[in-house]
């Protein structure tokens, strides 16, 4: 792929009316190289690294990337836990956001895609260590993207979410 580059959603195919089918094939097992790519940054209020407020800011930031027209690359959200009360979330862009923190993100991510429920999210942070460790990187920094809502997941039979191990 190329630089910035990530697969394409079809954003259209809103079975739920909310996320879109993932198809996971072309996100696992993947390099992607970042140099400056834009994202809105968004914090949320986490206990114990459950999300207290992801409901009323994923939806905020949201409407404002498609007023703006600013996701036409891709659908891209990487999130982390700096703490336990506290995540942090990059929505990719593909421009400024009026309003929004904006941040630009480089390096070289490894992807590996994992099915489950969210309780499951150690075990994939051992996993990916293993992954990363295997190809003989190290990695810095990991983050996760879900790729859909708690109700979509449900309606859909798949909860996929994707690892992104910065290297």
């Amino acid at each position: 792929m190329d630089t910035n580059e990530v697969p394409k959603i079809n954003m259209d195919r809103k079975e739920t009316g909310c996320c879109p089918r993932f198809d996971p094939a072309p996100w696992d097992g993947q390099t992607f190289v970042f140099d400056n790519k834009l994202f809105v940054k968004a914090n949320t209020m986490s206990f114990f690294h459950i999300p207290v407020n992801m409901g009323s800011v994923f939806p905020r930031v949201w409407k404002k990337i498609e007023k703006e027209k600013a996701s036409e690359e891709g659908f891209l959200v990487l999130s982390c836990d700096p703490s336990p009360w506290k995540s942090e979330h990059y929505f990719a862009v593909d421009k400024d956001i009026p309003g929004e923190e904006m941040v630009k993100l480089s390096g070289t991510f490894l992807s590996k895609v994992f099915e489950g429920d969210f309780r499951e999210a150690r075990n994939w942070m051992e996993q990916m260590e293993e992954h990363v460790k295997a190809k003989g990187k190290t990695m810095k920094k990991l983050y996760f993207f879900y790729t859909t809502c708690p109700k979509c997941a449900q309606y859909y039979g798949k909860n996929y979410v994707v690892a992104f191990a910065q290297v």
